[in-house]
């Protein structure tokens, strides 16, 4: 019997070290079954199951195109933040070495930002920074008006070995980040 169940990306059971790919998990079962019974219904009655079903699926598209739209219109305004980073020892403190310089360039204030930093050698594809769970973790002003600049001090991310700071290119990557309306 499985004891837990943790939602991720796929739904995945525990088993005492067993793998779950030899037993499945109970909302599964329950997500086939309300498949299977809907199949039946449509074959049995069609008269009356498919204008629901039409319905149902109209109603899951207008909110995959909900949120297909929330996810472009999130991704445009952080494309239209300006975020620059620079390795300025003789600006900022000795521990916080990395200067971050944003500008909100949207219409709209922004309310949340984190991203991660990645490092690369001028003219190389490869990150150097080492995003390990102890890295440190970015985060930004909090609210930054329409228009307005924010700059700040922060940590170094841990490099790979044999590389140093000053000799690197800094930049924000897998930015995530919340707009007012």
């Amino acid at each position: 019997m499985p004891r837990d169940c943790v939602l991720e990306a796929y739904p995945i059971c525990s088993y005492d070290g067993q793998t779950p790919a030899t037993k499945a998990c109970p909302t599964m079962i329950i997500g086939a079954l309300l498949i299977l019974t809907w199949l039946v219904l449509l074959l049995r009655y069609p008269a009356k199951a498919l204008p629901i079903s039409l319905a149902a699926v109209c109603g899951l598209g207008l909110v995959a195109l909900g949120v297909v739209w929330q996810d472009t219109r999130e991704a445009s305004q952080l494309a239209r933040l300006d975020i620059r980073l620079s390795y300025a020892p003789d600006q900022c403190p000795a521990d916080r070495a990395l200067q971050v310089r944003m500008k909100n360039g949207n219409k709209a204030p922004l309310t949340e930002l984190r991203w991660r930093v990645a490092a690369y050698a001028p003219g190389d594809t490869v990150n150097l920074a080492e995003n390990t769970y102890a890295a440190p973790r970015y985060r930004g002003p909090g609210e930054l008006q329409p228009g307005v600049e924010w700059s700040d001090c922060l940590p170094v991310p841990p490099l790979r070995s044999g590389y140093r700071p000053q000799t690197l290119e800094f930049r924000a990557e897998h930015l995530q980040g919340t707009f007012a309306n």
